[in-house]
């Protein structure tokens, strides 16, 4: 899957144009042109971003990433206990 070109502010702030632009009688397509997106990303964007401060985003991402380094750190501990533990058993 690619990747976005646009960080997690930039696409706030995209959200924020684009129901001011909503709220002011132009339609989805026609704001998706406007900011240069695909309908369905705009879509995606705003069932995830939807009253989200940038902050707060800024935030969820870094939880994220925390959450990933760690899981890896787990996955890689429990590879370490059953290597251990077929050590043990003789079994090598």
């Amino acid at each position: 899957m690619k990747q976005s070109t646009y960080t997690t502010t930039q696409i706030v702030g995209m959200l924020k144009e684009a129901e001011a632009l909503l709220s002011s009688g132009k339609t989805v397509p026609e704001v998706c042109r406007h900011l240069k997106i695909g309908e369905s990303t705009f879509y995606r964007w705003r069932a995830e971003y939807t009253g989200v401060k940038p902050d707060q985003v800024k935030r969820l991402k870094e939880l994220e990433q925390e959450n990933a380094r760690l899981k890896k750190m787990v996955a890689e501990q429990a590879l370490d206990l059953d290597i251990l533990r077929e050590v043990a058993r003789g079994n090598f």
